[in-house]
């Protein structure tokens, strides 16, 4: 049995608490870089200089020069850095952790030394793939190595520490108005992170037992109809999940109140919101608890787009129950995502569905930019996409009290969804 060292170490003993107690420091700085650039890309008046135009071409049309200006060429980085997220497994935590760690520290300082915006945006890069790293990585170890009753007080412990996190950063940023020395103080921590804990993470098994699996038995989960339904259904929800969380959480600018005072609020409520996670997980288990939360945050997110403009502490008041409800349901999404998945292909499943989840958190600032043509709009879009995805999770199989799967047997997957058949795949049996 891939999981019989939980009957030997308990549930949740002495290793299972040192391994909890060592991923919350790292989770701290998560949030500084997820959410500094509120405070660091601050909206002053500029215009955009097009001298050079002339010089290069004088006898271009209007047309041409606003070519010029415009990217036109799309990035293949974030599918680089994708594709490297599903190689992890072949490496085990305990090495992920650790780079990760070191590369947002290392290149977290950077950031504030770069003297041009380019490499600016390529030292974001490498600090945003440490991010999803060291998320995924603490997902993992805490999902694997905790017994079915502690699992979910074990996740969501971290990500309360996410959520102090924010608080801080409100702090940090209201203290100090220049965006270098603020950018040096949030990263010096995981330098100072790697020096002082990171030699506890030694203890830290490289891989576990799930994982010395060859990866043609990968191909078998993933080509199996019921699992191909699992990983859409699972992506659809995350997307959502971000989607909502990120929206009301990149838009504390425009709630009518003081940013700091926002965003301080923002990170207080999502603590309770993460607390009463776990109860709620325990007491509805787990299919419930995430739709629950994400058909409350869409409603929330509807009714703001009735609301005048005129009343913003009643829009704060709103938004701030929707961001608890979105931390809520976060936090139930990677507990609910990592069981779903058998130990063989969770990183990876955790990671494809993390990457979905990033690409509705790049979507989000641009649905935003929809309000210069009617203030509903980028409201209407987070709310009717989140209720719509609370509903799909209920095709979801519940997997409270249930042991994390260990990999396939014979061709099929020995998760608790072996069982399941949602209408899609139903579909594709009978043809």
């Amino acid at each position: 049995d891939t999981f019989s060292h939980l009957q030997l170490s308990g549930e949740f003993g002495p290793f299972q608490r040192r391994l909890v107690l060592f991923s919350l420091p790292p989770c701290l700085s998560l949030a500084f870089h997820q959410f500094c650039q509120l405070f660091m890309v601050v909206d002053v008046p500029h215009y955009c200089n097009t001298d050079w135009i002339r010089a290069v071409g004088p006898n271009l049309t209007e047309e041409e020069q606003l070519n010029l200006t415009l990217p036109r060429d799309p990035s293949l980085l974030q599918e680089k850095i994708s594709a490297v997220i599903f190689f992890l497994c072949r490496f085990g935590r305990r090495p992920v952790l650790l780079i990760s760690i070191l590369l947002e520290g290392l290149f977290g300082v950077g950031i504030a030394l770069v003297p041009h915006f380019y490499v600016y945006l390529a030292f974001r890069c490498v600090v945003g793939a440490s991010v999803s790293g060291i998320m995924m990585t603490l997902l993992a170890l805490a999902t694997e190595w905790v017994g079915v009753s502690y699992r979910p007080q074990a996740v969501l412990l971290s990500h309360c520490c996410f959520a102090a996190g924010q608080m801080i950063l409100a702090g940090l940023s209201y203290g100090i108005p220049n965006w270098r020395l603020l950018q040096i103080v949030g990263s010096i921590y995981q330098s100072l992170l790697w020096q002082s804990c990171g030699t506890g993470w030694f203890h830290v098994p490289w891989k576990s037992q799930g994982m010395v699996k060859m990866s043609e038995e990968i191909n078998v989960v993933f080509t199996h109809s019921c699992s191909i339904c699992l990983v859409l259904l699972c992506s659809d929800f995350r997307f959502v999940n971000s989607l909502v969380y990120y929206g009301l959480s990149l838009n504390v600018t425009n709630f009518g109140l003081d940013i700091y005072l926002t965003q301080l609020a923002f990170g207080a409520v999502e603590i309770p919101g993460r607390v009463g996670c776990i109860f709620m997980l325990q007491w509805f288990g787990r299919k419930k608890s995430q739709g629950g939360f994400l058909l409350l945050s869409g409603l929330v997110c509807l009714l703001l787009t009735v609301i005048p403009e005129d009343q913003p502490v009643v829009i704060t008041v709103l938004a701030t129950i929707g961001k608890f409800t979105a931390s809520a349901s976060f936090s139930s999404a990677y507990v609910y995502t990592a069981e779903l998945f058998p130990t063989i292909i969770r990183q990876s499943g955790v990671g494809l569905c993390s990457m979905v989840a990033r690409v509705a958190g790049i979507i989000a600032p641009l649905i935003l930019l929809l309000e210069q043509y009617h203030r509903v709009i980028p409201m209407a879009i987070y709310g009717g996409t989140t209720v719509l995805g609370g509903l799909l999770c209920f095709l979801l199989p519940e997997t409270r009290g249930i042991e994390l799967a260990d990999g396939t047997e014979g061709g099929q997957p020995t998760a608790v969804v072996s069982d399941w058949q949602p209408p899609c795949c139903l579909l594709l049996v009978r043809r």
